[in-house]
């Protein structure tokens, strides 16, 4: 305990110590002559910072007292490992003691592991997962052959729009929508559900060998990928023919793609494009850059 207070004792001075030279040197000079008075603040400097390398190295030498010489772990007869004059076999203790405190990690964490286990409620039995349960038909796929024209035609679509069906992969249907004299979109079904969507221009060639082929402009590339991003947000497996009828009434709302500033800046172009977003549920035009402003 002598030694620790001595230590604590020390380590007070020297933060004294030390605080006093920063003041000292945060009051600077102050004395009739410049130079007479920048020598005796140097000379004052030089003795406190002289003062605070003695207390300093005082301090680490009882620090260096208070230090106890380590002990090998007490793991039962292993500890004579340590013991051994051989290097190689006296390395084997510290390795040793390393096995052990992983090992008994892995085994609290297992244990916790298996308790939250033991409490799941999800569990089932064998004859449970065993018994064939019938499956109700999905009613998105088992729709009449002209069930998707019907849905199409029951849609108010502006009068410059309209709709062209192809069957090129058997009973699903490809629905090509040319939209005014601005662009054209090839909307693949399977059933009522909306699988695919490529967007083109209106001088563009699309038919059922362009399907998978993007537009070579940029404005129906990006028009592409917000249709994709509307497939998504109106997917809808419960009630297919209400998605496909706002899906279509959003993608209608490109009829003035070439006309319409954008609700947020008010500027018809903007890095090159005019603004190809339509909000989900306004309809209103934006640029990709500030519908999210």
């Amino acid at each position: 305990m002598d030694k620790l207070n001595s230590t604590l004792t020390a380590v007070k001075n020297l933060r004294s110590n030390v605080k006093q030279c920063f003041e000292h040197l945060a009051d600077g000079t102050d004395g009739e002559g410049v130079e007479e008075s920048r020598n005796k603040f140097v000379h004052e400097f030089q003795e406190r910072f002289g003062a605070i390398n003695l207390q300093l190295r005082e301090v680490e030498q009882l620090i260096n007292g208070l230090q106890v010489p380590p002990t090998p772990y007490s793991l039962g007869n292993t500890a004579y490992l340590a013991q051994e004059t051989s290097q190689d076999r006296q390395a084997l203790y510290p390795q040793l003691v390393n096995s052990y405190k992983w090992i008994d990690k892995v085994h609290d964490h297992s244990f916790l592991a298996f308790n939250n286990l033991n409490q799941n409620t999800l569990r089932r039995s064998y004859n449970y997962c065993s018994q064939k349960r019938q499956r109700l038909p999905f009613s998105s796929f088992n729709n009449d052959p002209d069930h998707i024209e019907k849905l199409l035609s029951e849609i108010n679509t502006p009068a410059h729009t309209s709709y062209r069906i192809i069957r090129p992969f058997g009973t699903n249907v490809v629905a090509i929508v040319t939209i005014s004299n601005v662009m054209k979109a090839a909307i693949v079904f399977k059933g009522v559900l909306i699988e695919w969507v490529t967007v083109k221009g209106f001088d563009e060639a699309l038919d059922h060998d362009d399907l998978w082929a993007e537009s070579r402009y940029e404005v129906f590339r990006k028009v592409q990928e917000h249709a994709h991003s509307a497939m998504l947000h109106f997917f809808s497996p419960t009630l297919p023919d209400l998605a496909v009828k706002s899906y279509v009434t959003w993608l209608n709302s490109h009829i003035k793609l070439f006309l319409e500033p954008c609700k947020r800046c008010g500027k018809f172009v903007a890095h090159g494009l005019p603004p190809t977003w339509r909000d989900l549920r306004t309809l209103e035009p934006f640029h990709e850059e500030c519908r999210n402003c």
